[in-house]
């Protein structure tokens, strides 16, 4: 079984099938989900989705796209919304100076209350960094000097130095279909050398569809294809390679019961 641990199943790009798009995860061997949150404003909406499944769950969190618009966040929002049964995880958050939707300097700010959300927790800090591989490293070092906290890099496309840290660190790393695209053979050989109890793989959908969908809209039965290139890069089989990453999403995300979730479906 595979789980598709980053995926935007509340976007209007799934409003009118996704009750089929879910059921064909399930038939891909997608066992569960997490849909993740990206504004505060929408995370209702983000719960709505995962209630309506057993087996799948939400975070909760601001992009930091939305950085600026959501300014003011506080720890002790992200929290509350937390308590949730159905809520996971804390984010997606982090920095993104590719785009630079937000400034960056909002984008800290940003980061950094949803790490002393999740430090507070125990739930996992879901981080997306693009283009800010060095201010990514030197916060998730100071933060992590004030307490430790569980979580992981999100599609994963930084250098090595980011991923030996990461893992220096206690995160896990997340890859999606960006590693089976033809030219990133380098994103390749930094997936070959992750620790296999660090390992987890995503969609990202609807975003980002893998070899061979690329060009069409991205769902989590696509996974699947994700996890082929990631097993392969680790030089183990498939089945292998579902077996550790489902293994490694449960340790991680320690509120999911997995096979309560499975049972009840």
């Amino acid at each position: 079984m595979l789980i598709d641990s980053h995926c935007h199943l509340d976007f209007p790009h799934f409003t009118k099938d996704l009750d089929a798009v879910v059921a064909r995860a399930r038939q891909a061997g997608v066992g569960a989900m997490l849909t993740i949150g990206t504004t505060l404003a929408k995370s209702a909406q983000v719960i709505a989705v995962a209630e309506r499944f057993p087996y799948v769950w939400a975070s909760v969190g601001i992009h930091p796209h939305e950085a600026e618009a959501e300014h003011d966040v506080q720890a002790r929002t992200l929290i509350e919304m937390s308590r949730h049964p159905k809520v996971i995880g804390i984010g997606e958050t982090g920095l993104d100076y590719f785009y630079e939707h937000a400034p960056r300097a909002a984008q800290t700010v940003n980061f950094r209350a949803h790490i002393q959300a999740a430090r507070e927790t125990g739930l996992p800090i879901i981080i997306h960094t693009r283009d800010a591989d060095d201010d990514t490293a030197a916060i998730l070092r100071d933060e992590m000097a004030k307490g430790p906290f569980p979580g992981l890099i999100h599609c994963f496309t930084s250098g090595p130095a980011l991923a030996e840290l990461a893992v220096e660190l206690g995160l896990y790393i997340s890859f999606s279909g960006i590693v089976t695209f033809k030219a990133t053979e380098s994103l390749r050989q930094i997936a070959a050398k992750v620790p296999a109890d660090r390992l987890l793989v995503e969609t990202d959908a609807p975003y980002l569809a893998p070899v061979p969908h690329r060009g069409k809209r991205n769902e989590p039965a696509f996974v699947a294809d994700t996890a082929r290139v990631v097993a392969a890069a680790q030089g183990i089989g498939e089945a292998e390679l579902a077996d550790l990453t489902t293994a490694n999403f449960t340790r991680l995300f320690t509120k999911a019961d997995v096979p309560a979730a499975l049972a009840a479906a």
